[in-house]
């Protein structure tokens, strides 16, 4: 684990943090391997050096976006397309019941298989 992510994740408020920590939980028992770093302000994990996901805490929610999620079609109220589809988030707001076995399905799907951009070899999960 990432002290900066830690320190991130601390700054925020009480239920900010509890949705965050479960949120990083999540992706270290979904994604083998993950990294993760403080990038753009924001908490990213990685998978053999690309991006699979990234918290971001707002006013009053935080999001959860996932990478390379064409496949992944958007379920209204629940998981809404980014840009041109590439890019899938989750917001939560106090209060919020969230399905976190959703969350990790959608984050198995999306980061099963990230190419390293090094060494050009794919791995699944």
């Amino acid at each position: 684990m990432n002290d900066d992510v830690t320190n991130y994740i601390e700054k925020t408020k009480p239920w900010q943090a509890q949705v965050c920590t479960k949120l990083r939980e999540v992706a270290h028992h979904t994604i083998p391997g993950v990294r993760e770093a403080l990038q753009y302000g924001k908490p990213h994990f990685l998978r053999d050096g690309r991006h699979a996901a990234v918290i971001h805490v707002a006013k009053d929610k935080v999001t959860f976006m996932v990478f390379d999620a064409d496949g992944i079609e958007a379920v209204r109220g629940l998981l809404r397309s980014l840009g041109n589809g590439e890019r899938k988030a989750v917001d939560i707001r106090e209060g919020d019941t969230v399905d976190y076995d959703f969350v990790a399905d959608v984050l198995r799907r999306t980061s099963g298989a990230l190419t390293d951009t090094e060494t050009g070899t794919t791995t699944c999960a």
